[in-house]
């Protein structure tokens, strides 16, 4: 698994690496923890304990793997994001619509409309933001 997909491919990783990018590269683990609580919605206890244990057991030694966090008495270091990741990383707030989402809401505008009217461009243009809405929803979430 290359690294772009070990940080694309679950959410946490997406936050862990969002988080420290806002914070020069560095943080405390109860730091990035809250700020995952955050992200996710769910303030309890025992959220908390989930998204400590996933980071600690799983997340974290995983980019450390891949070489893009270092993970020393209790502070996440930022080594390395790899070019390709920001352009995929899409960081979506709660109840916001994602890209693939609006692209494929759009194709189905355009073809309905491409139909109505009869007009062949907006067909194309319809099954072109289909293709890539797709393409975008495979690309962002691969592994979900």
């Amino acid at each position: 698994m290359g690294a772009t997909t070990t940080i694309l491919g679950n959410d946490r990783r997406m936050f862990l690496i969002e988080y420290l990018k806002e914070r020069n590269g560095k943080s405390e683990l109860r730091d990035v923890v809250e700020y995952i609580v955050e992200r996710e919605g769910d303030p309890s206890r025992k959220h908390r304990k989930s998204v400590y244990v996933s980071l600690v057991q799983t997340h974290i030694p995983k980019l450390e793997r891949e070489g893009i966090v270092k993970f020393e008495r209790g502070v996440v270091t930022l080594l390395e994001v790899p070019d390709d990741v920001t352009v995929y990383m899409e960081v979506v707030k709660h109840h916001d619509i994602r890209w693939s989402t609006f692209y494929i809401l759009t194709s189905l505008m355009f073809l309905v409309v491409g139909f109505y009217i009869k007009s062949g461009v907006l067909l194309i243009t319809a099954g072109i933001y289909l293709l890539v809405g797709i393409v975008h929803h495979t690309r962002v979430r691969p592994f979900e």
